[in-house]
């Protein structure tokens, strides 16, 4: 006789946390994902949709507290900032450096623009793992985010948000501070205390 019970079905395999957090990424913003092997971060694609402008995370809550109308999203990965700008902004910054006249001193300040490569925060909401990163100010899904980036408007320009201009020179401001900061306080607990 033969059997008629069909036999059971091999469960489908469900996507792993790292695939869904790349498809959130296309599908909500539109922006391209490079996943790695299974358990490591997704990765966005920087010089497509945006540029990120990286430093010292307490230069960058500096930046935002300074830019608080700065609507852009950003990041916190460690003890690095990720603050996206528009895409195209990274060939900008040295040039831009030069012009504010910071191009010959060393600041902890980079631009990932095209080919290159940001780990993603979790989706805003979703639980992430300890250590990963996070959204300060994540972007808003089924909103264009690209046209509230900091861009290059030219000099003199004024409106909603930051020109990207702006926008360096507080970074470069910031990140500077910081490190005088952290050498003064270095040199400080080095040296022993004199008392006449």
């Amino acid at each position: 006789m033969t059997p008629t019970v069909p036999p059971p079905r091999t469960p489908l395999s469900q996507p792993s946390l790292e695939d869904r957090i790349a498809q959130w990424y296309e599908t909500e913003l539109g922006w391209a994902t490079a996943a790695g092997a299974r358990g490591l971060p997704v990765r966005l694609l920087t010089g497509l949709r945006f540029d990120v402008l990286e430093l010292p995370a307490d230069a960058g809550l500096a930046v935002l507290r300074r830019h608080a109308g700065l609507t852009g999203p950003a990041a916190l990965m460690g003890r690095r900032m990720r603050l996206l700008v528009a895409a195209g902004s990274a060939e900008e910054l040295p040039g831009l450096l030069d012009w504010l006249e910071w191009g010959g001193v060393a600041l902890d300040l980079r631009a990932l623009g095209a080919g290159g490569r940001m780990t993603a925060p979790s989706p805003p909401g979703w639980a992430g793992a300890q250590g990963a990163a996070v959204w300060l100010r994540p972007p808003e899904p089924r909103h264009e985010v690209e046209p509230t980036l900091p861009a290059f408007a030219g000099l003199g320009c004024r409106g909603e948000t930051p020109d990207l201009v702006r926008l360096v020179g507080t970074a470069a401001t910031e990140c500077h501070r910081a490190r005088l900061s952290r050498t003064n306080s270095a040199h400080a607990n080095a040296q022993p205390l004199a008392f006449s």
